[in-house]
């Protein structure tokens, strides 16, 4: 993490966190024809690599592959494009939101209402110790991982393993786990919108098997879904997973500070910033999550104090994946090997 001074090398002014709502709220309304163009943009080529990549079959299969992986920064961006959608942010209309956000679902295999609430629940309780469990990373603090036996801490050690994290657990949760209402099983309104979701998923790929076999699914379908999920996972991982981040138990926390100092600002390159519909700026949409995406780079333009606080670089990025249990005495974010040297 770094923090960095403005242009008359003075570190800037800091607001409140409650502050900056008001100040945000006027970033909030969203633009039709932007909104309508950042769909085309993102959806048109989409569709026109899956085509792309299908005629490919018949030239190279290695070709197929290539641009599969290729339509998968697509797919990502048609993922945030939904996440606007479940946030109200991206189109003025309620109704015509969530119906894009329907439609979206299908092609991310994720059932969006369920989804919608389940993200709700993170943005209400992030960073708060006593709501953990729905919509997150699942985070131990070190007192509650010494209590553990010794079988519950290799459970928790293997779920925070980034060879689970990042490589078994993306495919999980797009593939498995987004077919049932894990949570809400006990609301009619999330059955139907997962039944729903995977009907029209299974009609899409048996209309791709139909015309094409395996070949399509294997090739294309599963390749872009599985990279277009693990780069999800990991944009969701180091955006609230990093060395002084912030939780609090219920009595001392706050949405407004769990917004702005426990959600990280990562810098990306154009390229990627681009296809990750400018999620990095993670910290401002956690303190105003009805902002448009395209309109998260006004906000750092306009108001750098903004621009200076938990920035992470894709370098930095890659050390916090070793970071596991929250310490509430130093109010960090330790490794397991951090844990051991200072406790035993």
């Amino acid at each position: 993490m770094s923090l960095n001074k403005n242009s008359t090398g003075q570190a800037p002014e800091i607001r409140a966190s409650r502050d900056w709502v008001k100040v945000l709220s006027g970033y909030r309304e969203p633009a039709t024809t932007r909104s309508a163009f950042e769909l085309a943009v993102t959806l048109v080529p989409f569709i026109l690599l899956w085509a792309l990549a299908w005629a490919a079959m018949s030239v190279s299969y290695w070709l197929t592959f290539g641009l599969s992986l290729l339509n998968a920064g697509f797919l990502l961006r048609l993922f945030a494009i939904q996440h606007d959608c479940g946030h109200g942010a991206f189109f003025k209309s309620r109704t015509f939101s969530d119906w894009v956000g329907r439609v979206l679902g299908v092609l991310t295999v994720t059932p969006y209402d369920v989804w919608r609430h389940t993200h709700s629940v993170h943005h209400s309780s992030s960073g708060n110790l006593c709501r953990r469990g729905m919509g997150d990373i699942h985070t131990m603090t070190v007192h509650e991982y010494q209590e553990l036996s010794w079988i519950m801490r290799l459970h928790y050690r293997l779920y925070r393993n980034p060879l689970v994290l990042f490589g078994l657990g993306p495919g999980y949760i797009f593939l498995l786990q987004n077919r049932i209402p894990l949570g809400l099983m006990d609301r009619a309104k999330y059955w139907i919108s997962a039944m729903a979701t995977n009907a029209a998923i299974l009609a899409v790929l048996g209309l791709v098997i139909y015309f094409g076999g395996l070949a399509p699914i294997l090739l294309i379908f599963l390749p872009s879904t599985l990279l277009a999920a693990t780069a999800g996972v990991w944009l969701f991982y180091v955006q609230h997973q990093f060395e002084e981040t912030h939780w609090d138990k219920s009595t001392d926390w706050d949405l407004h500070d769990a917004a702005l100092h426990g959600s990280s600002h990562y810098v990306l390159p154009p390229v990627l910033q681009w296809l990750s519909a400018n999620i990095g700026i993670h910290h401002v949409h956690h303190l105003y999550s009805r902002i448009p995406f395209y309109r998260l780079p006004d906000v750092l333009r306009d108001h750098p104090d903004l621009d200076v606080g938990n920035r992470m670089t894709i370098g930095e990025s890659f050390a916090n994946a070793r970071l596991h249990l929250w310490d509430e005495d130093s109010r960090q974010l330790l490794s397991f090997a951090q844990v051991h040297a200072l406790r035993g």
